[in-house]
């Protein structure tokens, strides 16, 4: 759910999207930070919240960092 809102931040679409490892920071909601593989060698970290059950939202795509390698440690942001 998350890809679409990526891309048109992006401008671009990528063949590849596949999540590699996430962490959870609990607010109002969820913060998910989550890397993911966008080619062979090119990852980008997310911030996606997800808001409380009740809410009756999907995930949002809040930011995202472009540029990040396998080994770049995801962090909070």
């Amino acid at each position: 759910q998350v890809k679409p809102q990526f891309e048109s931040r992006e401008n671009r679409t990528y063949g590849i999207f596949k999540a590699i490892v996430y962490k959870t920071q609990v607010v109002a909601g969820i913060n998910y930070f989550i890397k993911v593989q966008v080619s062979d060698a090119v990852y980008v970290h997310l911030k996606v919240f997800q808001s409380l059950p009740q809410e009756n939202q999907g995930p949002s795509l809040v930011s995202f960092e472009t540029g990040k390698t396998i080994d770049d440690p995801l962090t909070y942001f």
